[in-house]
C-alpha cells in the first residue's frame, strides 16, 4: 500500500457511514413519519468528514509520489568508464 491509501479507504468507509445516516434521516421527512432524534443527524455530517479525509489521502498520495520523482536517479556506470563505446563494439 502506497502512502495515503489508507487515508483514502478510512475515509471512503466514513463517508458511507454518513451516506446511510443521510438517507435515514431524510426518509422520514419524505414518508411524513416522525424525525429521528437529533444524533442521528450529527451521524449524517460524516460524509464531510469522510470526504476530507479521503481528499487528505489522495493529497499526500501525490505528494509522496512528486517527492519520489523529484530524487536522483542510480548512476549506474561512472562517466568516463566507456560504457557506451563498450557496448558499440
Amino acid at each position: 500500500m502506497g502512502a495515503g491509501d489508507l487515508l483514502v479507504r478510512i475515509g471512503a468507509i466514513v463517508f458511507l457511514v454518513g451516506a446511510v445516516g443521510t438517507l435515514a434521516t431524510v426518509a422520514p421527512l419524505l414518508l411524513g413519519t416522525s424525525r429521528l432524534p437529533t444524533p442521528a443527524y450529527f451521524v449524517s455530517m460524516l460524509m464531510g468528514v469522510g470526504l476530507a479525509v479521503a481528499l487528505c489521502g489522495l493529497l499526500r498520495a501525490a505528494l509522496a509520489q512528486r517527492q519520489s520523482g523529484r530524487e536522483p536517479e542510480p548512476v549506474s556506470a561512472p562517466a568516463g568508464s566507456g560504457g557506451q563505446a563498450a557496448a558499440e563494439l
